[in-house]
Formats: C-alpha cells, sequence, structure tokens
C-alpha cells in the first residue's frame, strides 16, 4: 500500500507564509546594511571630509581650536595647515584642567562624561583619555 503524503492543514501554511515574511525582511534589512557598507567604504574619502567639517563646525568656539587660529574653517586642508601634529604630552595641561574640574570647552565642545584610562603605562603613568557620552553608546 502507497504511503500517503502529509496533508497540509491551514496552520502549516502560515507557517510557511510567516517564514517567507521573515525571510524577505532578513534579505531587506540584508541589502540595506550591505548598501551601507558599500556607500562608507566607496565614498571614504567624501565622508570623511563631511565628518571632519561637521566636527569642526560644531567645535568652532572650542579653546585648542581657537588657539591655533582654526578660525571657524571646516575644511580639510585649512585644518592640516594650522593643527600640529601632537603627542599625549602636548595635550595633558588641557586634559589637567579638565580632569580637575575646568568645564570650559577646552578640546571638545560637548561636555566630558568621563574619562578612561589608557590599560598600558607610558613612563610609569596612565593616560587619561576625556569622553563624551555619545562615544560611551
Amino acid at each position: 500500500m502507497p504511503e500517503e503524503a502529509p496533508k497540509q492543514n491551514s496552520s502549516n501554511k502560515k507557517n510557511v507564509e510567516n517564514y517567507d515574511d521573515i525571510s524577505s525582511t532578513i534579505n531587506n534589512n540584508n541589502k540595506k546594511a550591505l548598501k551601507y557598507i558599500e556607500d562608507v567604504t566607496i565614498n571614504t574619502d567624501e565622508i570623511q571630509e563631511k565628518v571632519l567639517a561637521e566636527i569642526l563646525s560644531s567645535s568652532a568656539l572650542v579653546e585648542y581650536l581657537q588657539r591655533h587660529r582654526l578660525n571657524g574653517s571646516t575644511d580639510r586642508k585649512t585644518f592640516k595647515r594650522v593643527l600640529p601634529v601632537v603627542t599625549y604630552e602636548d595635550l595633558k595641561v588641557d586634559i589637567d584642567r579638565i580632569a580637575n574640574g575646568d568645564k570650559s570647552q577646552i578640546l571638545c565642545s560637548k561636555p566630558i562624561s568621563e574619562f578612561l584610562t589608557s590599560s598600558g603605562t607610558s613612563g610609569g603613568e596612565r593616560k587619561l583619555m576625556p569622553t563624551i557620552e555619545e562615544e560611551l553608546d
């Protein structure tokens, strides 16, 4: 006697439809994620230029940038020309001011929410890294 194929009931059909809906949603989300990854990796120069301009624009009144006479410029060329490459030691006086409670916009236009410390030591002392709330999210 031949075996009968299992009968599909409406519950099985709904499960298949739900699977198809979920699969379609996942596929669409993957396509969006892939598009985002492609956009940020193909247009890196443009994106970096935009991010730098946003940071410099929002930080125009920060003491450090004013001290170096950036004067509100937001372009990469001016930034590279007027701001020197610095070490932690070059910033230590400003970082110590912040750590000692100075609430001025010294290095950042947003309030410093806490300090992280480096895992290693240089010269026997851990380094303090001021952070803002959105960096910790």
